[in-house]
């Protein structure tokens, strides 16, 4: 290869070079500025004019300092290691996809690559369908409801008129009076299900999201503080549990978990009837909810 030829390679890649870390520093802005104080357990302040998180939060909340964050958005040359860059995904509460992209713009190999699953592929959503009458879901570590079949969403309440944000587990039991009431013994499952939620965090004690959500609870709910200061830990498990559907009367159902992802992560839960009169009350469920359809 000729030096001219060397000399255009040279400036060819130092411009892809450059334009990729300008994307990545203008990716990096737009999800900084998109995400709330109250997301990630900040005080939001009276000063406040900065849209979303200041820059010196980010670098806080990934452990990093804020000059080098600062430079990393101003697109300053600097070398970017693949923890960092997994500090500042979970600081920005990137999802998978967005976290894709940073790594990506870095140039960089994702040490957590299947990360936890926040999406509900068709093959699953047709499990879900063809599991009915009995009631099953899909929920993350944290006890979000991430997607439900037809009895599980009137199994305590009308789960489709319940926000997306709110659909937590502990969160309904804790705070939507239709819900509770359907729970034969509400005190012994928010113990239960506090205990279990504080096993799970042991592995994400600095995640922002975690922090936040735990923060949700214990801002609403007394009752919650109360058990979090118990420091109880339940990992999950199979047991019969008894609920109070308004439509079909009291249920007996066994609770199984299968794992869908890596570790403790997503996974199904399913409600099977515990007996033959439960088993006749979902039967009736779903015929009521196929007749409202």
């Amino acid at each position: 290869m000729t030096t001219m030829a060397q000399e255009t390679v040279a400036v060819a890649t130092a411009t892809a070079t450059d334009v990729r870390r300008g994307e990545l520093a203008a990716f990096l802005r737009s999800r900084r500025e998109r995400i709330t104080p109250e997301q990630v357990g900040l005080e939001r302040g009276r000063r406040r004019r900065t849209p979303g998180l200041r820059r010196e939060e980010v670098a806080q909340l990934a452990a990093v300092g804020v000059t080098w964050y600062t430079w990393l958005e101003q697109a300053r040359d600097i070398h970017v290691s693949t923890q960092v860059l997994d500090s500042i995904a979970r600081a920005l509460l990137l999802d998978r996809s967005e976290r894709e992209h940073l790594f990506a713009l870095s140039g960089a190999v994702d040490p957590s690559p299947g990360g936890e699953c926040t999406a509900v592929t068709p093959a699953l959503g047709l499990m879900l369908e063809q599991l009915e009458p009995f009631p099953a879901c899909v929920q993350n570590a944290r006890l979000d409801i991430l997607a439900y079949n037809r009895t599980y969403g009137r199994l305590l309440c009308d789960l489709d008129a319940v926000p997306l944000e709110d659909r937590n587990c502990l969160w309904l039991t804790l705070t939507h009076g239709e819900w509770r009431a359907g729970m034969a013994d509400p005190d012994e499952t928010i113990r239960a299900m506090a205990a279990k939620f504080r096993a799970s965090m042991a592995e994400h004690l600095a995640e922002p999201p975690w922090k936040a959500l735990l923060k949700r609870f214990q801002d609403a709910s007394p009752e919650f503080r109360e058990v979090w200061a118990r420091h109880e830990v339940l990992r999950p498990g199979d047991r019969v549990k008894v609920f109070r559907q308004a439509q079909v009367g009291t249920l007996r159902v066994t609770g199984t978990n299968l794992w869908i992802g890596p570790g403790t992560g997503p996974k199904l839960h399913v409600y099977t009837p515990a007996d033959d009169e439960t088993r006749e009350r979902l039967e009736r469920l779903q015929a009521l909810v196929l007749a409202e359809a």
